[in-house]
């Protein structure tokens, strides 16, 4: 039987994980025992006459066109600690709001919900009878291709959209983290996420600890975005999904290549645009798969709700459990000679195969080669020539919103 060509079809690959979600998203989730996880901190250093770092105002410049810097809020401090996995992640948060505990806690939850997904075997059994044609729309369709890893970015994405988020406390009237995550669950803002924001939007301006968007708070106690955030949100999509036209337009029209053609010889372009716009038929509105409506089994049923109503349920009650301690930031010289364990570091921000493509690619460009890189672990292992070329590399890569770290994984202490 011949395999079917991978299909471009996003409600049809919305409606397959639909489908593999309804019966359960994961096992039921089991909570750790209460942690003690420490972290480093660093203040973010703005430029100049500005409320921006260099990232952040290149970034904005670059991909947000045409949001202002006086619409973005900025993180004033960026962390560093490694999860109770093991793995080592950076997060941000802003001075006077909500402090470390969001995204440490967030983290937390994210493993809890992705261990709950491994060990779901029902959820497992659907996955491996899915058919050559629904694998096929999936593999035309999303970037990740596997609905296992597929449900672990939407995890992911979850818990990023509660930190960038947190960013806005004291724009709100949630004032502990707890009282925050249900805020902003009921306030609908996840949904606003997934049906406002251009895709790349959010993993890069999360990894720049910088968000643009204001809040109001509703006579009700919700909070919504104000008119002028979901304008800009609207006019920073359309303007990226011009781009992405337009790369798709040069390649077909122009150079007269086929649409798997362009895809292949712009595919680094497009990956920093967004190769799912590409892909869209012209005025054809994105829609975010995991908040596609579906009939199933005679009932409404959406991805979206489904998740966030149980990353919130778990993020409520691991926040109690996690204490959280600042660490004095480890200090290494840049002089000493390379060995080849010193060619090994993570990138804790790294959460996408977009992400592994951005991050070998700064490297390469340096011509520094990379010999293994792997996204479960965040480990890396590059051919750096001198200490001075690892210092460079990891300005170049913090450049590109990322933020590369030396700290081998260690299991946290656990019980306390």
């Amino acid at each position: 039987m011949t395999t079917p060509e991978p299909r471009y079809d996003r409600r049809a690959a919305s409606r397959v994980l639909a489908a593999l979600a309804r019966p359960g998203l994961g096992a039921p989730a089991v909570l750790p025992p209460p942690r003690r996880l420490e972290y480093t901190c660093a203040a973010l250093t703005p430029e100049p006459g500005s409320h921006l770092t260099m990232s952040q105002r290149l970034y904005l410049e670059r991909f947000m066109r045409p949001c202002r810097a006086d619409q973005v809020t900025s993180a004033t401090h960026r962390i560093a600690w490694t999860d109770s996995d093991g793995i080592p992640n950076t997060g941000h948060f802003r001075a006077g709001g909500l402090g470390p505990i969001v995204p440490i806690a967030m983290r937390e939850t994210v493993l809890v919900l992705w261990h709950a997904l491994r060990a779901d075997t029902a959820l497992a059994q659907r996955m491996s009878a899915l058919s050559p044609r629904e694998k096929a729309v999936l593999a035309g369709t999303t970037t990740d291709h596997e609905p296992l890893e597929i449900f672990r970015v939407g995890i992911e994405a979850a818990g990023r959209a509660l930190a960038q988020h947190a960013l806005l406390a004291r724009e709100t009237p949630y004032r502990t983290p707890a009282e925050f995550a249900a805020g902003i669950k009921d306030s609908g803002i996840y949904a606003a996420v997934a049906t406002r924001w251009f895709w790349e939007l959010q993993a890069s301006s999360y990894r720049r600890g910088m968000i643009a968007v204001t809040l109001t708070t509703q006579p009700d106690g919700t909070v919504r975005y104000s008119a002028e955030t979901v304008a800009t949100l609207r006019a920073m999509k359309d303007m990226t999904i011009e781009d992405a036209h337009r790369v798709m337009r040069r390649a077909t029209h122009v150079e007269g290549l086929s649409v798997a053609e362009a895809i292949a010889k712009y595919h680094e372009e497009l990956d920093v645009i967004s190769r799912q716009y590409a892909l869209l038929a012209p005025g054809t509105r994105p829609a975010c798969l995991a908040a596609m409506p579906h009939q199933l089994d005679g009932e409404h049923y959406s991805i979206l709700p489904v998740v966030i109503d149980k990353f919130t349920e778990v993020f409520v009650q691991l926040v109690e459990r996690v204490t959280v301690a600042e660490a004095a930031a480890e200090t290494g010289s840049e002089t000493a000679e390379l060995g080849s364990e010193d060619r090994v570091f993570y990138v804790p921000d790294m959460t996408c195969k977009h992400c592994i493509r951005t991050v070998s690619g700064v490297l390469e460009s340096m011509s520094i080669g990379v010999a293994d890189i792997d996204l479960l672990s965040k480990r890396v292992v590059a051919e750096f020539r001198s200490p001075r070329n690892r210092h460079r590399a990891f300005e170049a890569l913090r450049d590109s919103g990322y933020n590369p770290t030396l700290s081998t994984p260690a299991p946290s202490e656990s019980a306390v």
